[in-house]
């Protein structure tokens, strides 16, 4: 509340809610939690006219896949698509804007250029090297002086943010619905015995950063221990089961794929696992799977990113294997499996650490951050008189592609 008066905040997401991923999903979560606090929210995001969306959210238009961070993102750009975040925003009238990655050739750095006024910038991404943010830079870098405040999701995202586009920013993590989790209960399809430990892994099976082929390498040590451990892989991708057989041969038996799972299954499915499993090679800011799988009580083995070992308080609340290393995975896995004592201790230390990544307490810290952005602005949101020269610059640019 500002001047004990809800607001009406417009909430960007640059990827398209036709395959929904981790941004899009903070962003459904964000919004949520604000209007359950009696605020007025609206989301624009890329979704064709046939994608189910929420209430609050305004469809910009199918979305194109483009390669970005070793995935596929799904995005729109153009004139077209200009024409709908200015008539949003117009019709809008917000006290403060939320972008979400507005140095990606999306939504957001459409709104970017367009809006003025009271704009808060969330920074996802976490890479070493940016082609991308390198040469969005350019056009972007006047419209980043009009952000109010900053926001990133990680420490590793701060620093590609201070790394490529300078500034700086206030960390404030992904949100989990911690009690969720928690509550979900165990589901006998995926729960494990001493002899047969369930081993849980979600992610797309197509993206090769997601370590499902790190995971696969390390399956026969697991047996070789466990012979009736069962490998459990949610996530979508067609690649998956043929990795499988290519690495395991008659033995890919003990990997089982679930395909895509809604939300209530991913949850019970995290409660049901004696261990989840996060064998990602890189381009992680945070591991928001991880606070899930904490929040559910299930012990979290993970490759040690820098991401992933802050997040699990440095393998107090989670246990790290070398990255991209199967026979350390392999390893680990054995002897976490085998260690239940280790197992509650590690749990009980991770069902502490992630309340600070409940969604009561994320929110708290991103109104802050609104309240800060109104307080410092002459005006709520409105239109950039100068927009006119970045919608002439995306033709000039589309001309030249």
């Amino acid at each position: 509340m500002i001047a004990g008066r809800p607001l009406r905040v417009g909430i960007v997401c640059p990827y398209s809610f036709d395959v929904p991923g981790g941004v899009q999903f903070h962003v459904r979560d964000l919004a949520e939690a604000l209007i359950a606090r009696g605020h007025e929210v609206s989301v624009l995001a890329p979704a064709s006219d046939d994608t189910p969306v929420p209430p609050y959210l305004v469809a910009a238009g199918r979305a194109v896949p483009v390669h970005y961070n070793g995935s596929v993102a799904r995005m729109t750009f153009g004139p077209v698509t200009a024409g709908r975040v200015r008539r949003w925003l117009a019709a809008g009238e917000f006290d403060v804007l939320h972008l979400h990655e507005p140095v990606t050739p999306s939504l957001g750095m459409l709104a970017l250029w367009i809006a003025d006024g009271p704009v808060v910038a969330t920074f996802h991404t976490s890479l070493v090297r940016s082609r991308p943010l390198q040469m969005a830079y350019p056009l972007v870098r006047q419209s980043l002086e009009k952000i109010s405040l900053r926001i990133a999701v990680s420490e590793d995202a701060r620093r590609t943010l201070v790394e490529h586009l300078g500034g700086d920013a206030v960390v404030i993590p992904n949100g989990v619905w911690v009690d969720t989790f928690a509550a979900a209960g165990t589901d006998p399809r995926w729960t494990g015995t001493p002899q047969a430990p369930t081993v849980a892994f979600l992610g797309r099976l197509d993206e090769p950063r997601k370590g499902l082929a790190v995971l696969l390498r390390a399956v026969p040590g697991v047996l070789d221990a466990y012979p009736g451990a069962r490998f459990l892989v949610a996530g979508s991708g067609e690649t998956g089961q043929e990795q499988a057989r290519e690495v395991l041969g008659e033995r890919a038996s003990a990997v089982e794929f679930l395909g895509g799972v809604s939300e209530q299954d991913k949850a019970r499915l995290l409660a049901s696992a004696d261990v989840y499993c996060a064998p990602q090679t890189g381009g992680e800011s945070f591991g928001i799977v991880l606070v899930e799988a904490m929040s559910a009580g299930t012990t979290v083995v993970a490759s040690d990113l820098g991401a992933f070992a802050r997040v699990l308080d440095d393998g107090e609340a989670g246990v790290l294997f070398r990255t991209g290393d199967s026979a350390d995975l392999a390893a680990t896995l054995v002897r976490v499996l085998g260690d239940p004592a280790l197992r509650t201790r590690v749990s009980e230390h991770a069902s502490r650490v992630v309340r600070r990544y409940d969604w009561s307490a994320v929110t708290d810290q991103v109104l802050a951050v609104y309240e800060m952005a109104v307080d410092g602005a002459n005006a709520p949101v409105g239109e950039d008189p100068s927009s006119l020269r970045g919608a002439r610059l995306i033709e000039l640019r589309r001309g030249r592609s």
